[in-house]
């Protein structure tokens, strides 16, 4: 894991427990599976490490196994510019691993996280070898494909509401992200971070997506109850809702306007 020093030191053979948050490790034959696994790394990346940089060639195919991170590029105005998170379950950069080209976004830990590393010559023997694993690779590109359409359609959306309540669903997608299941542990300030809203117009938004039957707000999480309305549905207020919503601002002593 060369692209952070620090987090490249901390690297260690995975346990068998960790071993059994890697998807595609099931999906391997025995000798495969065991390069595989006498190759993969992980590592716990810190808050603010970063596992891919802007520029730096890719030596990793990387994996979360526990934690979120998030998946940025920096603007020309130097403005961070937020793809998407990465739960548990979720693997990245094949693109790039493919191309062996340089990375074109970071990826950084938004808290602390485990974070696998298959290194990229075994990936690619892989693709060489494996039936298997070329399915999962190819799954894993259809999925992000949709993920970043659905991500220009976000970039359009006039809604918070909406706004939320997609980019909820892209965390929930069960191809990428299997370790997710039906609850998801993220708190509204890394809701914030990722969706590019306030954490005050977050909290209204999870407020209205639980009123509607969307998702229930649970001890340090979220449980998606209708995955198919975040996806898709306006979640248009109504002129009560709006009331509601002014309310609710008023007595929290709002200074700002919702974003």
């Amino acid at each position: 894991m060369n692209q952070d020093a620090s987090l490249h030191q901390r690297r260690r053979p995975p346990t068998a427990h960790e071993l059994g948050g890697i998807p595609w490790l099931g999906l391997l034959q025995p000798a495969e599976r065991e390069r595989a696994v006498a190759a993969l790394v992980v590592g716990d990346a810190r808050p603010g490490d970063y596992v891919c940089r802007t520029g730096r060639s890719p030596t990793y195919w990387f994996g979360v196994v526990e934690g979120l991170l998030k998946v940025a590029i920096e603007s020309a105005q130097g403005e961070a510019v937020t793809f998407t998170g990465m739960p548990p379950g979720g693997w990245f950069g094949e693109g790039t691993a493919i191309k062996r080209e340089p990375y074109r976004f970071n990826v950084q830990a938004l808290r602390a996280s485990l974070v696998a590393g298959l290194p990229i010559d075994d990936f690619h023997w892989l693709l060489d070898h494996s039936i298997g694993f070329n399915r999962f690779i190819m799954d894993q590109l259809n999925e992000r494909l949709g993920q970043f359409i659905a991500a220009r359609e976000i970039d359009r959306l006039g809604s918070p509401d909406a706004r939320v309540a997609r980019g909820l669903a892209a965390l929930f997608n069960p191809v990428l992200y299997p370790g997710v299941g039906q609850v998801l542990r993220i708190t509204q300030q890394e809701l914030a971070y990722l969706v590019g809203l306030s954490r005050q117009r977050v909290n209204e938004a999870l407020a209205f997506l639980e009123a509607q039957g969307a998702i229930r707000v649970e001890y340090g999480g979220l449980r998606v109850l209708d995955l198919q309305a975040l996806r898709s549905s306006p979640f248009a207020r109504t002129e009560g809702d709006e009331g509601a919503r002014t309310r609710r601002r008023a007595a929290a002593g709002a200074a700002h306007p919702a974003l």
